[in-house]
C-alpha cells in the first residue's frame, strides 16, 4: 500500500544512522581489545561531526538508532543528534544479539533500555530497530506490548511499508501459517542499501568493497524506486564509523547529491514517513 506523501512528492527517503560506536563490537562481536573499541571512538569522536555537516548541509532530517550503551558513553555527541533537529530511535542496550536471547531476558532488557532512553534522550523512542537486524520468537509482541509504532529490522518488502505477521507455524511439509498482521508498522531495511557490509573491515567478512560498486549498487535501487515504486520509501542505514572516513564520505554525498536532485523526492526522519501510512 503505497504512502500518504506531502503533496508533490513520489518517494519518502529515510537516511538512518546507526550510532554503535563501542556497542557493536562489544556485543555483537564479543571484542574489547583496544583496536576495536577504537574503531567506535572513531565513530564518535570523527565520524558523528562529519556526518551531521553533511545532513546539515544537504538540509536533511534524519533518524538515529543508538543502543543506551552508546548514549551513556558519548552523550556529547547524541546531544548533538538532538540538536541538529533529529530523531533517536530504540536501538539495543548493548547491540545484543536478540535472537540468541531467552525470554525473560530480552523482555528485561527491552525494559531497561525504554528506561535508560526516556531518562537520557527526555521521551520514549517511537521506533525500534533491532541490534541484530533479526527477531526472536517473541521480539514483535514485546514491541506490540510496549506500544512502539514502527519497527525498521525486517526485510518482507524493498520499498513499501508493511504490517509484519509472526510465522505462527514453520512445517517444511504442510507450509507455514501466519497470524495476524501487527500493530507495529515495518520500514523495511535491506543489507543492500547498508554501508557496514560492504565497507568495513570485518571478522569473517571480505569488506573493505569499492566505493564505487557502493555507489552504483545505492543509485540503482534509488532509481528503480523512484520510477517503479511511487508512494514508496527507500530506507538507507549508514554508520558514523563506517561512513565517516573519508573516502566513505565522498561517496556518500555523491549519493545524496543524486537523489536531491529530484525534487519529487521527500528526506524525512522515520517517524515522519510513517505517520504517511494509511491502512
Amino acid at each position: 500500500m503505497p504512502l500518504a506523501l506531502p503533496e508533490g512528492k513520489r518517494l519518502a527517503v529515510s537516511v538512518s544512522a546507526d550510532f554503535d560506536a563501542h556497542s557493536v563490537w562489544m556485543g555483537s562481536f564479543g571484542n574489547t581489545s583496544p583496536a576495536y573499541l577504537s574503531r567506535g571512538e572513531f565513530g564518535a569522536e570523527v565520524g558523528v561531526p562529519r556526518v551531521l555537516e553533511t545532513f546539515r548541509r544537504f538540509g536533511i532530517r534524519t533518524t538515529w538508532c543508538i543502543p543506551t550503551h552508546t548514549l551513556q558513553t558519548f552523550p556529547s555527541q547524541c546531544e548533538a543528534v538532538m540538536d541538529h533537529g533529529h530523531e533517536i530511535a530504540a536501538h539495543g542496550v548493548y547491540h545484543e544479539y536478540i535472537p540468541k536471547l531467552e525470554a525473560d531476558e530480552e523482555r528485561r532488557l527491552m525494559e531497561l533500555q525504554l528506561k535508560q532512553h526516556e531518562k537520557l534522550v527526555g521521551s520514549r523512542p517511537a521506533g525500534y530497530r533491532s541490534p541484530a537486524w533479526d527477531f526472536s520468537e517473541t521480539t514483535l509482541q514485546l514491541l506490540e506490548e510496549f506500544e512502539f509504532t514502527w519497527d525498521s529490522s525486517l526485510m518482507g518488502r524493498d520499498f513499501e511499508p508493511y504490517r509484519p505477521r509472526p510465522v505462527i507455524r514453520q512445517s517444511r511439509e504442510e507450509g507455514n501459517v501466519f497470524g495476524p498482521p501487527s500493530s507495529v508498522l515495518e520500514i523495511p531495511v535491506s543489507w543492500y542499501l547498508d554501508d557496514f557490509p560492504p565497507l568495513e573491515n570485518l571478522p569473517r567478512s571480505v569488506g573493505m568493497a569499492s566505493t564505487d560498486d557502493v555507489l552504483k549498487r545505492w543509485t540503482d535501487l534509488f532509481d528503480f524506486a523512484h520510477e517503479r515504486v511511487p508512494g514508496g520509501v527507500y530506507a538507507l542505514t549508514v554508520h558514523p564509523q563506517t561512513i565517516g572516513r573519508g573516502h566513505h564520505l565522498l561517496m556518500f554525498e555523491r549519493f545524496l547529491e543524486h537523489a536531491s536532485q529530484h525534487s519529487d523526492v521527500w528526506f524525512a526522519p522515520i517517524s515522519d514517513i510513517a505517520a504517511c501510512w494509511q491502512d
